[in-house]
């Protein structure tokens, strides 16, 4: 009997895949946005001053993000499916060496070098490589759904991490999620094939045979550094990566990192402020869905531009809003709905400008670029903490710049030609 007769569903199997990949992506969101909870207990417990603690979600958010590309690289060499493996591995084995730690540089090892170089593979850029593999039609949708994993993790995971810190400090947040990401190794394996041709089948929504995948010649970086040469060379690019960069600097660096610690001093209990990105993560989970289904029907330059905008209004008004229990419900939905609703269409603009073999490559730095604006205000947040006290100015600045990406997404040139960036070849 071959793999193919003992896979059920058909085309159909490509939900299942996509749902395994969705919990991974979620347990990845839970481990990364883990660090908000820790930051309160770890500073009672090793007395770390809070840019401290925040330099080590730095190194991990910027490693998350600058691992990404050569991730999506390394799926197309060594194989999707091992990558993932390896990666939910270190992710575990990490997570756990963690509980061993006595000093500020066993956090920057393990929460930020290896797990952000870990987590890295478990990301935006893995769910954009599986939906461009399994799907032919209804990739906007599927890649929301893709994208909205991060905030069913929020979802989940923030408000049992927070009650996990708050009545046994740290170390149960952290051998929770090693257990869970453990938990996934068995699922991938079983269940996650390189591609649909592996087991005897086409993409969803694909009408017959499609043309066989040729993987180019050449080793995974050579390929990932050629790749981001060619697409540095198109302004859209560049675009794409600023928008990006904004997107990191105003969700999980600051918002993602700080906002606990901010609900913290303004006296609002540790779970409750939990609760109140959870709810995020509920609405995140609505608009970010909603956005897949719209970038499929409309412009993804103005859905841009209108998710920018009204984040950028929406971090204007938080250091206002008095912090009542009706401001910040108001905030969180209102936020919440835009909060990782731009990643559709931005890759669908990458697609239509690199085409559907690159897309995802030149989507991984773009995705780079977000990481980097977060790794830079996790730590701007702790640093503007430090020194003026409070975390006004830094709220503030994060939506000036919200209002400059929509003004920057009008700018994206809809009408070049889809090119595939060419592969190197080999020596």
């Amino acid at each position: 009997m071959t793999i193919a007769q003992i896979r059920p569903f058909g085309q159909r199997y490509a939900f299942v895949v996509v749902a395994v990949i969705f919990l991974s992506l979620l347990i990845s969101a839970g481990l990364r946005s883990s660090m908000s909870v820790m930051m309160l207990p770890l500073e009672d417990a090793f007395g770390w001053r809070r840019d401290v603690i925040s330099f080590a979600a730095a190194v991990g958010i910027f490693l998350y993000g600058l691992a990404g590309p050569f991730a999506a690289a390394l799926m197309e060499r060594a194989g999707l499916r091992r990558t993932l493996l390896c990666a939910l591995l270190i992710m575990s084995g990490s997570t756990a060496l963690s509980l061993l730690m006595t000093q500020s540089w066993h956090l920057v090892a393990t929460w930020g070098v290896m797990t952000g170089v870990a987590s890295g593979a478990v990301q935006t850029v893995l769910g954009a490589t599986i939906v461009n593999r399994w799907f032919k039609t209804n990739r906007g949708l599927m890649m929301g759904l893709m994208s909205a994993s991060a905030a069913t993790g929020l979802l989940i995971f923030l408000p049992v991490l927070a009650a996990l810190s708050e009545y046994g400090g740290w170390k149960p947040v952290a051998i929770a999620i090693s257990v869970a990401t453990a938990a996934l190794v068995p699922l991938v394996y079983f269940l996650v094939p390189e591609r649909p041709s592996s087991i005897g089948l086409t993409r969803y929504g694909a009408e017959g045979p499609e043309p066989e995948t040729v993987v180019a010649s050449g080793n995974f970086l050579t390929l990932t550094l050629t790749t981001l040469r060619n697409a540095a060379g198109r302004r859209v690019f560049w675009y794409l990566f600023a928008t990006f960069f904004i997107c990191g600097f105003t969700t999980n660096g600051l918002v993602g990192t700080h906002l606990i610690a901010f609900c913290g001093d303004m006296g609002i209990p540790q779970v409750q402020a939990a609760g109140l990105l959870a709810l995020m993560g509920v609405f995140d989970l609505i608009g970010t869905t909603l956005s897949g289904w719209l970038t499929d029907r409309f412009d993804p330059r103005k859905l841009l531009a209108m998710y920018y905008g009204l984040r950028g209004l929406s971090l204007f008004y938080l250091p206002y809003s008095g912090f009542s229990a009706a401001s910040l419900t108001i905030f969180a939905i209102v936020y919440g709905l835009d909060w990782i609703a731009t990643v559709p269409p931005t890759l669908r603009l990458s697609n239509e400008a690199f085409g559907d073999r690159s897309g995802p490559l030149v989507f991984g730095w773009v995705v780079a670029g977000h990481q980097v604006g977060a790794a830079a205000a996790a730590f701007f947040g702790g640093a503007m903490r430090e020194l003026q006290g409070d975390y006004q100015l830094a709220f503030l600045i994060a939506g000036m710049t919200g209002i400059m990406a929509a003004v920057i997404s009008l700018l994206i040139d809809p009408e070049r030609p889809v090119q595939e960036v060419p592969e190197p070849q080999a020596a």
